[in-house]
């Protein structure tokens, strides 16, 4: 016999009752029904009911054993008595009766339970991961990631696409957000970056003529944490030659689509899966002030500045912020007329939270409008209001007004926030149990930096302009749209992509727009600008993000539950300890001295 297991612990079934056998495991409970001591063993692939009685000699030492020891037992398989099975587990109809027992390693009292979620708090959790870990809901994400990346894998190996290796140390990138760095000890005072993606990597493969490449590729972005966004995470990462935007879509579409079919009820609910067609990204932040928007909300936004603009309206709040170019947009809420007052209290106060004035609305009823705003309001200019934003009797429509970068993004969080509002009155709005998904298209290619005061990219900057070199040349550089595309589903951003810029000179105008001279172009990109002056194929692609995917199939509202280790929100290691002071000599060979900020040093002396 093995010398730990003839069987795991989601095994074992009628058929092997009456046979000796050995199970290997983590004590999950301990019971005593009077004499009679019952052991749930656990491993990862199920739980095992062990039982020993006050006749065994063993009974005293299992008495000692604590919860999440490992342990070793020999034992018959006999049926469970009449009444006691247990449906919920595969091993349910069963139980061994222990005949030999074997401590492989004892446990210290846990810090918290295992075997149930007793409210332990985040950082605690991470502190402890391997003990997170052990529970059986962190079990099943970890292994529905596993099979998430083997099934993408293996769906573009099927897709004669070659799977690469790209490197971790590399130079800075512009992708939008902060490096991480790394000191170089054979060259003092200069630095290496981890990759914040594969870019440029990727497209010099294609510059080398292997024509199908993915990976799944890990990247590094120093921004600050939140719920959806790490550190470190992981993408499939994709380029294709030869290839169009729609080219892209249609072989990346399946993929996807089937790998969240085969995982689409992992949690138990039934899930459809729906793709809807493209959406323009100048629509998509009008009729839902997002580029990412989630299209289970059926909500739409419209723009009603020239109500507001109209004579016989006599809003000034509005009047006044439309006089200096601001916009007006309207969401219509339908049939919310008899709800009490508070849920449209509670919405304002939501909106000041926001940091805006409040959240003006009208309610129609009987064809005309009541509320708030409804007397500036003149029975024509509602009339007009109503055909605009379609609305009935019974409905409310609710207003931003600011400047149009301002009022699409406040309007958007307007749009969900008077969705969950609907939902929590029983009104259901938000479509259940389907994931939405649909490519957003025709990005600007650069935007206005109101900080910096000057132009620069808005997405990818190796994307390839609409209209070409003519289009940097002729047009204004805001009205330019890229051969861009992201892939939404239910309120994320899953993957980013763009046909790239395959031609040098239109790579140097497109960075010179951006403020970027030939000088820094030589210096940041001359690797790839230098190969694409030898032939270099149309080319494009894109990456989805796997953590992302996985927190959608398992429905955790955090990224760090479907991760195996991972930091915290401010990005400290509560297991291991980082990021930690280096030692002075790791210091002096890497030609670095630390410049602690003043008032960190002031505060470390104070304490």
């Amino acid at each position: 016999m093995h010398d730990f297991r003839t069987h795991t612990c989601g095994q074992l079934g009628e058929a092997q009752i009456g046979e000796t056998v050995k199970l290997s495991g983590w004590v999950h409970r301990k019971r005593d029904h009077g004499g009679v001591l019952f052991i749930d063993l656990r491993d990862t692939y199920g739980m095992t009911q062990c039982v020993v009685d006050e006749d065994s000699p063993l009974i005293n030492e299992i008495d000692k054993w604590r919860n999440e020891s490992v342990i070793t037992i020999t034992g018959t398989v006999r049926k469970r008595a009449e009444g006691t099975a247990n449906d919920r587990l595969a091993t349910g109809a069963i139980e061994v009766y222990i005949e030999g027992a074997d401590m492989q390693s004892a446990a210290d009292v846990i810090p918290f339970q295992v075997a149930e979620d007793d409210g332990t708090g985040e950082d605690h959790r991470l502190k402890y991961r391997y003990l997170d870990l052990r529970r059986e809901k962190m079990q099943k994400n970890i292994r529905l990631r596993n099979n998430v990346i083997r099934s993408l894998r293996e769906k573009m190996w099927n897709k004669d696409f070659q799977e690469f290796q790209t490197p971790i140390l590399t130079a800075s990138s512009p992708e939008g957000a902060r490096d991480y760095l790394v000191p170089s000890r054979l060259h003092p005072g200069k630095f290496y970056a981890l990759p914040q993606a594969p870019q440029q990597f990727k497209q010099l493969l294609m510059m080398s003529g292997f024509d199908k490449y993915f990976q799944i590729a890990p990247c590094f972005r120093d921004e600050d944490g939140r719920a959806d966004r790490l550190a470190e995470f992981y993408q499939l990462d994709v380029e294709m030659s030869f290839v169009t935007q729609q080219d892209v879509h249609d072989t990346i579409q399946p993929v996807i689509e089937q790998t969240f079919r085969e995982h689409a009820n992992f949690t138990g609910e039934e899930r459809k899966v729906e793709w809807l067609p493209n959406l323009p990204y100048k629509e998509a932040m009008l009729k839902y002030g997002s580029d990412k928007p989630d299209l289970r909300n059926p909500l739409e936004i419209v723009d009603v500045t020239e109500v507001f603009n109209r004579d016989d309206v006599e809003f000034k709040a509005f009047k006044g912020v439309i006089a200096k170019g601001g916009v007006v947009r309207a969401i219509r809420a339908p049939k919310v007329s008899e709800q009490p007052r508070s849920f449209f209290d509670k919405l304002n106060g939501w909106a000041q939270k926001e940091g805006a004035p409040g959240l003006g609305y009208i309610v129609i009823e009987g064809g005309e409008g009541k509320g708030p705003i409804a007397k500036f309001v003149s029975a024509e200019a509602t009339k007009q209001l109503c055909e605009i934003a379609g609305l009935e009797d019974g409905d409310a429509v609710f207003f931003v007004c600011d400047m149009e970068g301002k009022a699409a993004n406040m309007a958007g969080k307007a749009r969900d926030a008077i969705c969950d509002s609907m939902d929590a009155a029983g009104i259901e709005t938000r479509e259940k149990g389907v994931y939405k998904f649909c490519w957003v298209v025709d990005f600007p290619m650069y935007e206005f930096d109101e900080k910096a005061q000057k132009i620069d990219f808005s997405h990818n900057p190796f994307s390839m302009p609409q209209g070409g070199l003519d289009a940097l040349e002729n047009q204004d550089p805001l009205t330019i749209m890229a051969n861009q595309y992201d892939c939404v589903c239910n309120g994320f951003e899953l993957a980013s992509g763009a046909i790239r810029n395959h031609k040098p000179e239109i790579m140097e105008k497109a960075f010179g727009i951006a403020g970027y001279g030939m000088d820094t172009l030589e210096e940041k990109f001359g690797g790839m600008l230098n190969a694409m002056r030898f032939g270099a194929p149309p080319h494009g692609g894109l990456a989805f993000g796997i953590d992302r995917i996985v927190m959608l199939l398992a429905d955790e509202p955090n990224l760090r539950e479907v991760y195996a280790f991972v930091m915290n929100g401010a990005y400290e290691d509560q297991m291991m300890g980082a990021p930690t002071p280096a030692m002075e000599e790791q210091l002096k060979d890497l030609h670095l001295k630390v410049n602690m900020p003043k008032e960190l040093v002031k505060k470390e002396e104070a304490a």
